[in-house]
């Protein structure tokens, strides 16, 4: 079965230089939620961004399922929420959540 994403391709801005690939939830792509927990790890490949972006609610039975992901541009994401867009030059290791009803991400501390 082939997914309806929220926004078609004639829809997407270049809103940030390219930037590589990155993994978001279909939560985000299909659904149109935005985007309330990022993290950037080491990328697994030369094109991978090592961006990785959740809607926040995903269950661990959604998030058992491959095919709840994928593989986006970076630039895609930025379309979905341009919210995220002033942290994505941030380092391997950040962990960012957003501030309930805000635009803004604040850094989550490791306990």
């Amino acid at each position: 079965m082939s997914k309806i994403f929220k926004l078609s391709e004639d829809e997407l801005e270049d809103l940030i230089p390219p930037g590589g690939g990155c993994i978001a939830t279909d939560l985000i792509t299909v659904d149109g939620e935005p985007v309330r927990y990022m993290f950037r790890e080491d990328p697994h490949n030369e094109t991978d961004s090592g961006w990785r972006f959740f809607s926040g609610t995903e269950t661990d039975s959604y998030m058992e399922h491959p095919e709840n992901f994928d593989v986006h541009d970076l630039n895609t994401l930025a379309n979905y929420d341009r919210a995220i867009i002033p942290y994505l030059d941030m380092p391997v290791g950040t962990e960012l959540e957003r501030l309930e009803g805000t635009d803004t991400f604040f850094t989550v501390d490791e306990p």
